[in-house]
C-alpha cells in the first residue's frame, strides 16, 4: 500500500473514532475519486443512509463545462435540500481522511449555503 492510501486511513480512522451520526444529527459523510464526488447522510446507530447524492445526479448533463469544484458545492446543496426535505437541520461532518481543501470544502460550503448547520 503506498504512502498517501495509508496517510488517509489513519487521518479516517482518527476523524471516525470522533464523530458518531445519529437520527437527529447524522453524519455528512464525503467520498471524492478522480472524476466525481459522493455525499451521504448515515444514521451510524441505526447504519442506514437516510440520503445520498453524487454529481452524476445533482448536476446532470451540465456538468460537462462545470470545474469539479463548482460541481462538488452543488452536492453539497442537493444533499441539503434533500435532509432539509427530510426534517434534519443540523449534521456532522465526516471529510472521510481527506484535507479540508478544495472539493470536499466546496461540499461543506455547498451544504452550509442551502441552510445546513454543522
Amino acid at each position: 500500500m503506498n504512502n498517501k492510501l495509508i496517510q488517509k486511513e489513519r487521518r479516517h480512522r482518527r476523524v471516525r473514532s470522533k464523530i458518531s451520526g445519529t437520527v437527529d444529527r447524522p453524519r455528512l459523510v464525503v467520498f471524492r475519486s478522480n472524476c466525481f464526488i459522493y455525499a451521504q447522510l448515515i444514521d451510524d446507530n441505526a447504519g442506514k443512509t437516510l440520503a445520498a447524492t453524487s454529481d452524476m445526479k445533482a448536476v446532470g448533463k451540465k456538468s460537462d463545462k462545470l470545474t469539479k469544484v463548482t460541481r462538488a458545492t452543488e452536492v453539497g446543496k442537493q444533499l441539503a435540500v434533500t435532509a432539509k426535505g427530510l426534517g434534519i437541520s443540523k449534521v456532522v461532518f465526516d471529510r472521510g481522511g481527506y484535507r479540508f481543501i478544495g472539493r470536499v470544502k466546496a461540499v461543506a460550503e455547498g451544504a452550509r449555503e442551502a441552510g445546513l448547520i454543522f
